[in-house]
C-alpha cells in the first residue's frame, strides 16, 4: 500500500474515533442536564435533547438521551438564533433562550438555550439544549386554548446570560408567570448549566486531539452520514406510496395523510390532504411534523447512522400551509405531540406497502401524559388550604407488534420518554395512585400480539378537587393491526365511583374525593391470530395478560 493511502486511511481512523468522542460529549452534556433539572418530566422522564453544532448551525452529534422531537426539531432550531445573534456579535459566557414554537421544538412548554464555545478566544462550536416545563403559565397544559396567547410565556430569542451574568429581568418575568417558579428557574439554570459542561468537555477533547477547530470533522461527520444515508436509501425499492389515517382530533376527526417518495439517495414525504388547522391546541408547527417524520424514516433507513445535520438532509419533508402539520403563528399548539407522535405510523403505512414484513403495526403512539393541577380555577372557586400543584407524567399505552415479536407493553413509542415513577409524583404533590397495571385484553389480537396498555387510579390525599390536562389519543379511532393482526383496544378515561365518562381532550376536574380511572389502549397485533403459537397463547393467559375469554374469542383457544 503506498504510504500516501496507508495515511489517508490513518486519517480517517482518527476522524472516526474522535467522532466517537463527539458523541460521549454530548451524552455527558445531556446527563448534566438530567442530574440537575428541578422537574420529574426532565430529571425522570429525559424529555430534554442536547446536541453540539458548527458555526454555521449545523448539528454535529446529539445525546442518546433525548426525544426525537426535541433533537430533530432543535436539529435546526440553532439557525434561528444564528440570524437573531450573528456569531461575530456573541462573546465568551454568553447564552440565548427561546420557546417560540417555531423557531424551537413546537410549544411554549420546551426552552431552548444556545451557548457558543470558545478556545484560546476563538469560538469553535454552538451547544444547544431542550427541556420540558411543567408550566408556562397560560391556561395550563390544555388543548382549550384557541391561540397561541392563551397558552402561556412566550419568550422570543432573547440574551440568557451574556459573559456569564444571568439577565435577571428575564429571570423575574419568567418568575412573574408561571405557577411553579422555583421548578421553572431551576430548569432553565440546568439548560445553562448542561451546554457549559458541554463545552468543558468538548475543549478537553480537543486539546487532547491537537485540535484548533472543527472544521475537518464536522465535514467528515456531515459527509459520510449523508453518504451513508444515500447508500442505505438507495437499496431500498423506488417508488411512490401514500397512506392515511384517522385519530380524533379534539371536537372533530383528523386525517393524516402522507405521500412518500424513495427516490435517489433521498426520501420525500409530503403531507397534501391531510386536515385543515384547528382552533385548538393540537396543531403541529412544521418543525415538530418534520422532527417525527424524519426519525419514522430514519428507524427503517438507517437506524444505525449517527443522528446529524447530513443524515437529516437526506429526509424532505412538506406541507401545505394551514394544515394540521404546518400550522402558522398564531395557531394554538401546545399540544402538537397529538399530531407528531402519530406520523411515523402513518410514514409506516407507506413503507408496509414499499417492504412488507418490515415496520410494526399501528400502536398507542400519543403518550398518555397525566398533567395533573389543583388550586384556584382548577375546580375551586377561592383561594383555600387546599395545596396548588402543577404535575406533569409521562407514561404510555402499548406499541404495536413488530413483524416477527409481540409488541412492547406500556412503552412509549415514538417518543422513547421514561415513564415516571408514580413514587416521584407522589413525593411532590398530594395525589396518590393506587393502582398501576398493565390492561388485560388490551393488545391486538395476531400472530405477534400487540403491547398492553396500562390502568391507573388516581385520587387527591387531601379532601379537594383537582384537574387533568387530557391530550390523549386513540379513544375513538384504536391502532390498527398489520397483514391481518387485530387492532389494539381503545383508550377511556372516566370516574371510578360515579363511572361518568370524561372526555379525552381538554381541560376537566375530578371531584373532592373521587378516583381518576385511566385506561390506556393497546398496540395492533401483526398477522393472522390463527397463527399465533398454542404455547405463547397459554403463557398470555397464565401471566394474565389475556383473559381466557379472549383466548377463546380471538385466537379460538380453549387451552388443554
Amino acid at each position: 500500500m503506498p504510504a500516501n493511502a496507508n495515511q489517508d486511511v490513518m486519517e480517517r481512523i482518527r476522524l472516526q474515533v474522535m467522532w466517537d468522542r463527539l458523541l460521549s460529549v454530548v451524552e455527558e452534556q445531556a446527563q448534566t442536564l438530567v442530574r440537575t433539572a428541578f422537574s420529574t418530566s426532565t430529571r425522570e422522564a429525559g424529555d430534554v435533547s442536547a446536541g453540539v453544532f458548527d458555526l454555521e448551525g449545523k448539528m454535529l452529534a446529539q445525546a442518546v438521551t433525548g426525544t426525537p422531537g426535541h433533537i430533530n426539531s432543535m436539529a435546526r432550531a440553532v439557525v434561528h438564533f444564528i440570524r437573531e445573534f450573528p456569531v461575530d456579535t456573541m462573546s465568551e459566557g454568553d447564552s440565548y433562550i427561546t420557546n417560540d414554537p417555531w423557531m424551537g421544538t413546537g410549544h411554549l412548554h420546551d426552552l431552548t438555550v444556545v451557548s457558543p464555545c470558545y478556545k484560546d478566544g476563538k469560538m469553535v462550536a454552538l451547544f444547544a439544549c431542550t427541556s420540558h416545563l411543567v408550566d408556562i403559565g397560560g391556561i395550563g397544559q390544555s388543548p382549550d386554548g384557541r391561540q397561541v396567547y392563551h397558552e402561556g410565556l412566550y419568550i422570543p430569542l432573547l440574551p440568557l446570560m451574556r459573559k456569564g451574568v444571568m439577565e435577571e429581568w428575564l429571570l423575574k418575568l419568567v418568575r412573574a408567570n408561571v405557577r411553579e417558579p422555583i421548578q421553572v428557574e431551576g430548569d432553565i439554570y440546568a439548560l445553562a448549566a448542561c451546554n457549559e459542561t458541554g463545552a468543558t468537555r468538548l475543549l478537553a477533547m480537543m486539546a487532547e486531539y491537537g485540535l484548533n477547530d472543527l472544521d475537518a470533522l464536522g465535514h467528515h461527520i456531515i459527509t459520510e452520514s449523508r453518504q451513508g444515508m444515500a447508500d442505505a436509501i438507495n437499496k431500498m425499492p423506488k417508488g411512490t406510496w401514500t397512506a392515511s389515517m384517522r385519530i380524533d382530533g379534539y371536537e372533530t376527526p383528523i386525517d393524516l395523510v402522507a405521500t412518500l417518495t424513495i427516490g435517489d439517495g433521498e426520501i420525500l414525504v409530503d403531507f397534501d390532504g391531510s386536515s385543515g388547522v384547528v382552533d385548538r391546541g393540537i396543531n403541529c408547527p412544521m418543525c415538530y411534523t418534520e422532527a417525527y417524520t424524519s426519525f419514522g424514516v430514519k428507524c427503517v433507513a438507517a437506524p444505525n447512522i449517527p443522528n446529524n445535520a447530513g443524515t437529516l438532509d437526506a429526509i424532505i419533508v412538506t406541507a401545505p400551509e394551514n394544515t394540521i402539520v404546518n400550522a402558522p403563528h398564531p395557531a394554538a399548539v401546545v399540544a402538537r405531540s397529538t399530531i407528531g407522535h402519530m406520523l411515523p405510523d402513518v410514514v409506516f403505512g407507506c413503507i408496509d406497502q414499499a417492504m412488507p414484513g418490515v415496520v410494526p403495526a399501528e400502536g398507542t403512539s400519543n403518550l398518555w401524559t397525566v398533567k395533573l393541577g389543583a388550586g384556584h380555577g382548577m375546580g375551586t372557586a377561592g383561594v383555600g388550604k387546599q395545596t396548588a400543584f402543577m404535575v406533569n407524567s409521562f407514561h404510555s399505552g402499548g406499541a404495536g407488534a413488530r413483524p416477527a415479536q409481540d409488541g412492547l407493553s406500556a412503552t412509549p413509542y415514538p417518543s422513547g420518554v421514561r415513564n415516571v415513577p408514580v413514587e416521584a409524583t407522589e413525593a411532590i404533590t398530594p395525589i396518590v395512585v393506587w393502582r398501576k397495571e398493565f390492561r388485560t385484553d388490551s393488545g391486538g389480537a395476531g400472530k405477534h400480539r400487540g403491547g398492553l396498555g396500562q390502568v391507573m387510579e388516581i385520587e387527591n390525599r387531601e379532601d379537594a378537587p383537582f384537574g387533568i390536562f387530557a391530550t390523549f389519543e386513540r379513544v375513538h379511532y384504536p391502532p390498527r393491526g398489520r397483514a391481518g393482526g387485530g387492532n389494539g383496544a381503545n383508550g377511556r378515561l372516566s370516574l371510578g365511583k360515579s363511572g361518568t365518562l370524561m372526555r379525552n381532550k381538554g381541560f376537566q376536574t375530578i371531584p373532592a374525593g373521587e378516583r381518576l380511572i385511566i385506561e390506556m389502549p393497546g398496540g395492533g397485533g401483526v398477522g393472522d391470530a390463527a397463527e399465533r403459537d398454542t404455547a405463547a397463547i397459554a403463557h398470555d393467559i397464565r401471566a394474565g395478560l389475556i383473559t381466557k375469554e379472549a383466548a377463546k374469542r380471538d385466537y379460538d383457544y380453549e387451552g388443554e
